[in-house]
Parts: C-alpha cells; structure tokens; sequence
C-alpha cells in the first residue's frame, strides 16, 4: 500500500523521538525532502456541538458505560451537560460526595459512529490545564482496547505529555519547554500499519515502530478525567474548578 510506502521513507528519514517535521495542517511533505505527500481526504472535522458526531457523557471505555471509573484512579462522574463538552471546553466541578462532575464526548454510539482507521492522520489543537489532578486527553477506543492515547497530560509533571500506543504495548514519555500548564499545542498522529508516529509542535516526537493492524478501527474520546491520588495527585483543597480546551480536531484519509 502507498501508505507503508511512506511510512517506510518517513522512518528512513527521520530517527525515532526526534527531529522536526511539517506543523499541523501542512499535509505537504512526508519529512523527507522532495518527496511529497500522497493527497489526503478530510473525513471527520470536529465539531463538538453536533450531536450526529459525538455523545456525550457516557463510554464502554468506562465500567458499565459510566459515569464512574474508580478501578482507573479516577474521580470521574460523567455528565451530558452540554457546558462541560460541547463547546470544546472542557470542564470538570466537585461534588459533594467527593466526585467531580467531568465532560466527555465519544463517536462511539453517535448517529454517524465515526471510526478513526489504520492509515488515518490526526490533527488536533489543545490548550493544557493548570490544575493539580487534571487529567487531559484525547484517545482511541473499541470493543475492550483498540487503544492509541494521542496525548494524556498531567500538570505535576509540567514539561511532559504521554504518547501511548496500547494496542502493542509501546509508549513513550516526551518532555519539552513548550509543553507547560496552560500551554498551546499541535498534536499529530500518524496511526500507520508498521508504525503510529507522533508530532508535537511540528517536531517527531516518537515512532513506535509497531504500529497497529492493518484492520484496526476505533472510535474517538476527548474527555477531562480527574486523578484520584494513586498516581497522581488528586485535586488541591479549594479547587473549584478545572478545564482544558479542544479547538481543532480533524481526521485525515487517503
């Protein structure tokens, strides 16, 4: 496939975890000079108000579909409420039993069911939270696993973004000055059959170098989770809120 063609030009031309290749929404070049990009059809362009696209506040990646996850250390209580999702912010409030009410939108069970599939590319735009126990992220789920974490976040580690392929058991822990509490980024995932590589700020971050199946599919989750305190410290005392923002989330094919 032209697919693994290129994905084979980009390993020959870039080394794993490093260098610096097209920012976001390029889509020009392959990292490797003079040879260009086979073209590429948008087929998802977020648009987290829609309920065709997204439902909010429940997922089988969660026990029973939700609203609480505590075997993950989570604090989660999923909530519908259109302002903690559907605005692309997304919001998290405690409640008076200890939870924090939390924003969640998935394709999974939505009217148009969007699955992202091998070969697919991921463009996606964040601003990180600031909060103690935040737990950001934008990743992949079906069926029990199908799991790729585009990026999870936690702000007592300022400088570092998870970058996780759990469908092969790779993953990698990338640091840098630009990744801070409250910082913009641009994420690329490039999910391809030998290899699932990521771009953070338009530079290679990590190539797994494992990939996932030719067949794999799975659908989206764009949540705030709330840390519990088993790995991660849990919320500070008084903390009334917390948020991260999602602009931009496209899905390219071709």
């Amino acid at each position: 496939m032209l697919s693994d063609f290129f994905d084979r030009l980009l390993r020959r031309g870039a080394s794993s975890g490093s260098g610096t290749g097209p920012p976001p929404g390029a889509g020009t070049t392959t990292g490797v000079p003079g040879q260009a990009r086979p073209s590429r059809n948008l087929v998802l362009d977020a648009d987290f108000s829609s309920a065709g696209q997204w439902i909010a506040g429940r997922s089988w990646a969660y026990p029973h579909g939700g609203p609480t996850n505590p075997g993950d250390n989570k604090l989660d209580h999923l909530t519908d409420d259109p302002a903690y999702s559907r605005s692309g912010v997304f919001r998290a409030t405690p409640r008076p039993d200890g939870r924090w009410t939390a924003g969640l939108l998935t394709t999974e069970g939505s009217p148009e069911g969007f699955l992202v599939r091998t070969g697919d590319v991921l463009e996606a735009r964040v601003r990180l939270p600031v909060e103690i126990g935040a737990w950001p992220a934008i990743w992949t789920w079906r069926d029990g696993g199908q799991e790729i974490d585009v990026f999870e976040y936690h702000p007592d580690n300022p400088d570092l973004l998870e970058l996780s392929n759990r469908v092969r058991g790779r993953h990698h822990y990338f640091r840098d000055p630009a990744v801070r509490p409250g910082a913009w980024i641009d994420f690329r995932v490039e999910f391809g059959a030998r290899s699932v590589v990521w771009w953070v700020n338009g530079s290679r971050a990590f190539d797994d170098r494992r990939g996932v199946s030719r067949s794999w599919r799975a659908y989206l989750i764009v949540n705030l989770s709330v840390c519990a305190g088993r790995y991660h410290p849990a919320p500070e005392p008084g903390t009334a809120e917390m948020s991260y923002e999602v602009t931009e989330l496209r899905v390219y094919r071709g």
